[in-house]
Parts: C-alpha cells; sequence; structure tokens
C-alpha cells in the first residue's frame, strides 16, 4: 500500500498533542457542570433544508448520501431536497432542533453545552479547518428568558476560559439593540443591511465600509460618518454610557441595549478579577455578528498574539432561533473554538502534552517467567488510580529504562528478585530509587496523569499553576 496523501483541514494530533486537547475539553466541561449546565451530544447530520437558509454557510456545506443510492428504490425521495442530508457546520443548528424534538422533556430554562466536531467546506488555512471541535454553552428558555442570563453565560465563559493555559483572551462586547437603535435613532432606511456592513470592519477599511453603508443601507454620508463613530468606541471602564450619549442619538431600543451591555460588563467584573488578568471584558462598539437571528448580546473573544486568527469564540442573544409555530425557545449562548486555538499554539510550540502517554509507570520484567508477578504489581497499582504498563519483554533492564524515557513514562517499577529482596521504583529523571510497596506507593500528583505545559518562553507560563494544569 502506497504511503497515504495528507487531507489538509482535517487535523490529526499526535499522542502528546491530544493531551493537551482532552486536558482543556476536561477542564471546559468541569467548569460548565459546576454551573449546572447538562452535557448533550447531537448527531452529526442534519436535513439540508434546515442547515441551508441561504447564507454565505450555504456552499461550505458538506452533502451525505449513500454510494449506492442511486439503485435503492427510495431513489427519489432519498434525493428530494427536504431529505437531503447534510454534516452540520456548527453546534447551534443542531441544538435547535434539538430543544424543539425534545421540549416535553426538557425543564426550561435548559442549561446545556456540548462539546463535538463540526465540518466545514472552507478553504483550509491557519485556525480554520475541514474538521473542527466547539465547545458551546447555552440557556434556552420558554416563551421568555430573563436577561440576567445573559450576564450568567458570559461570566461563565470567562471563568473557564480563564482556568486554562492560553496566551490572555478578550472578550469584546455588544449589543445589536444598541447599535440597531443608535441607526434607528440616526434614521438610517435598512438598520439590518447597516449592522451588516460594520460587521466587516475587521476586513475593509473605514472609508470602504463607509460606502457599502451609503451603497447598501440608504445612509447618507454623514449618517455613515456617524455610524462608524460608534464602532471606534472601545471602553471597559463606567464611562461607556457618557461616551455613547454624548453622541446625541435618541431612541429607546438604543437606551435598552445601551444599559444591557454595560450590565454584562459590570456583572463579570469580579470573575475577569479571579482570572489574574487572563482574560479581560470590554465594549467594543464594532462588534455586530452578521447572523441575522442576534437580538441582544453579542460578544467575540480575541487571543492575544493570535489576532490573525481573528476570533476564537463568539456568541449571544438571540430570541426566536428555535419556534415551533405555537412556542418560543429564546436563548443565549457562547461558542469557544477549541481546534481554532490549540492548533495554532500546539504547532507553535507554545503548548504540549507533559507526556505523550497516560503511564506513569512501567514495571519491569526481569524474565517471562515472572511475567504474572509484574502484572501482579500493574494491577495493584491500577486498582490504586495509577495507570502502568508491563514493559513488553525481558531485556536489560538499561533497555527497558531507555523504552520508557523514550515513552515519557516517569517511572520504572522492579519487582523483588536476585538484585534487591524488595520491590523498589526508580525516578528515572533524577535517578532516585526507593524501596516501595504496590499497595501504598503513589507518584506526585503533578506526574499522575498527563498534563499540559507552556513553552517556557511564552509569558502565559509566568505561574507554576499554568505551566502544568
Amino acid at each position: 500500500m502506497a504511503k497515504p496523501t495528507p487531507l489538509s483541514g482535517f487535523p490529526e494530533l499526535l499522542p502528546a498533542a491530544r493531551t493537551v486537547e482532552r486536558e482543556v475539553i476536561a477542564s471546559l466541561s468541569r467548569t460548565f457542570e459546576l454551573h449546572g449546565f447538562a452535557n448533550i451530544e447531537t448527531r452529526v447530520v442534519e436535513p439540508l433544508d434546515r442547515l441551508a437558509k441561504g447564507g454565505e454557510i450555504d456552499k461550505e456545506i458538506y452533502l451525505v448520501r449513500r454510494l449506492q443510492a442511486e439503485d435503492s428504490a427510495d431513489t427519489a425521495d432519498a434525493t428530494a431536497p427536504d431529505r437531503q442530508l447534510g454534516l452540520h457546520f456548527d453546534l447551534t443548528v443542531p441544538f435547535a432542533r434539538y430543544v424543539l424534538e425534545n421540549a416535553g422533556h426538557l425543564e426550561f430554562p435548559f442549561r446545556r453545552y456540548q462539546i463535538q466536531p463540526a465540518w466545514r467546506g472552507e478553504r483550509p488555512q491557519e485556525g480554520r479547518f475541514r474538521q473542527f471541535t466547539q465547545a458551546d454553552i447555552d440557556i434556552v428558555g420558554k416563551d421568555d428568558l430573563p436577561f440576567h442570563h445573559d450576564v450568567e453565560v458570559m461570566r461563565v465563559m470567562v471563568q473557564a476560559l480563564g482556568d486554562l493555559p492560553l496566551p490572555r483572551l478578550s472578550f469584546q462586547l455588544n449589543n445589536r439593540k444598541l447599535i440597531q437603535g443608535f441607526y434607528r435613532g440616526l434614521g438610517i432606511p435598512d438598520v439590518t443591511s447597516a449592522i451588516r456592513q460594520i460587521d466587516k470592519l475587521d476586513k475593509l477599511p473605514s472609508e470602504t465600509v463607509a460606502d457599502l453603508l451609503v451603497e447598501n443601507a440608504g445612509a447618507t454620508a454623514e449618517q455613515a460618518g456617524r455610524c462608524l463613530e460608534l464602532a471606534t468606541i472601545r471602553i471597559s471602564d463606567h464611562s461607556l454610557v457618557e461616551r455613547v450619549q454624548a453622541l446625541g442619538v435618541s431612541d429607546e431600543l438604543l437606551n435598552r441595549g445601551l444599559a444591557e451591555l454595560a450590565s454584562v460588563i459590570e456583572g463579570c467584573a469580579d470573575a475577569v478579577a479571579a482570572t489574574n488578568g487572563r482574560v479581560s471584558v470590554e465594549a467594543n462598539l464594532r462588534i455586530a455578528r452578521g447572523l441575522d437571528y442576534y437580538t441582544g448580546t453579542v460578544v467575540e473573544i480575541f487571543m492575544e498574539g493570535y489576532e490573525r486568527l481573528k476570533s476564537v469564540g463568539g456568541g449571544g442573544r438571540y430570541d426566536a432561533l428555535a419556534d415551533d409555530g405555537r412556542t418560543t425557545y429564546p436563548g443565549v449562548g457562547i461558542s469557544f473554538g477549541i481546534s481554532r486555538t490549540l492548533v495554532p499554539l500546539i504547532s507553535d510550540g507554545v503548548l504540549t502534552g507533559s507526556r505523550p502517554v497516560p503511564s506513569a509507570v512501567l514495571v519491569a520484567l526481569a524474565d517471562e517467567v515472572s511475567r504474572p508477578e509484574s502484572e501482579h504489581v500493574a494491577e495493584a497499582l491500577r486498582g490504586r488510580g495509577i495507570a502502568c504498563e508491563v514493559a513488553p519483554s525481558p531485556q536489560k533492564y538499561g533497555r527497558q529504562i531507555r523504552y520508557a524515557e523514550r515513552r515519557g513514562i516517569p517511572f520504572v517499577w522492579f519487582p523483588a528478585g536476585a538484585t534487591h529482596d524488595s520491590d523498589q521504583v526508580k525516578d528515572i529523571r533524577s535517578g532516585d530509587q526507593v524501596d516501595a510497596d504496590a499497595a501504598t506507593w503513589s507518584p506526585p500528583d503533578a506526574d499522575l496523569r498527563p498534563g499540559i505545559v507552556v513553552s517556557a518562553t511564552d509569558e502565559t507560563s509566568s505561574t507554576d499553576e499554568r505551566q502544568k494544569q
């Protein structure tokens, strides 16, 4: 068989890198569950008519069909537009469907977290993949969802990401009511189009966006200038309200959105402080998020030193994403791009796993006859939660130690035998070797399981706590 050619856009991690991903997922899951979020997993396919909504993402959907579908008796039904299946490109669309299908079995407000792969047929580049893992949290209500949940979701994600050994993260917040009310107060004819144009500010010069506001949203040149003036406001303190009000635009929706935005920033203040500078939260009034279903709070998350990736997470408030014609299910949520964030950090050597295998101990093997004794030691250690393995063959002890070094296993256990009367364990990093009993000995906590190591050259490794999680 010829050597396979890698498929671009489908990252596969080596064991040490996979340790990083698994530890991040475990940490996120712990935090989400501490706040009462239940874990769900949805199917990987959705009907095409549910996935395709006439947006830019439609051309990136992967379709799924059986190879021999053309020979099937139900070919016509299987290929009808409303029966075609596609891989989900995010976790929000399947979650909305999940809520509608299971509403009778859920208690609202329903708090969910979901960590799963998604698929998107876009051009692969740094931080953008055709298969990627995301972590989402949402709170969904039935007909009504009080605003305090907007604050809660932001606080939870601040805490969850603040516990990770990542470069500093910035939560940049805005509110759709604020910008809609501002544009309405200015008298711009097409407010929705104006939001879409402002959302292009991270890709296009402000002069070009101003032209698009005039051309596509019906704004005058003066109105376009005022929109850009609002978009320049970026602030994290209590002067936000005064700065916006100083622009002289009056509108009830603007006032509500401004009050909500200020409340979210204030409500996250203590959670931000607890991260010791690893996370910041600020108002950035150029953040719009182009998807039309957002109705209030919106957020984008950026990583210091990796601004070229654009946002590594985002989300917001949606008041009518799920609707069965009788009941509306409003919600608020945030998505964090695990693959988008970790793969570049791993590639740059910023993060790595402390070892590529879970084993903390290699139990040495004197000869094949004594394999049962070595297996007995291993089982005793495993029974106490210590991952270990028995040497594959009875080579000289020096070779078995080198085998452990290559595998990244920190300890080698020598059962009692001709060279010593009692079992002994050796830390092959320091060379220390001591008598040990499999019923009582344990490795240091830091060696019990693989962890994340942050590069010493990266400024995020300033504390021992963040060097190994």
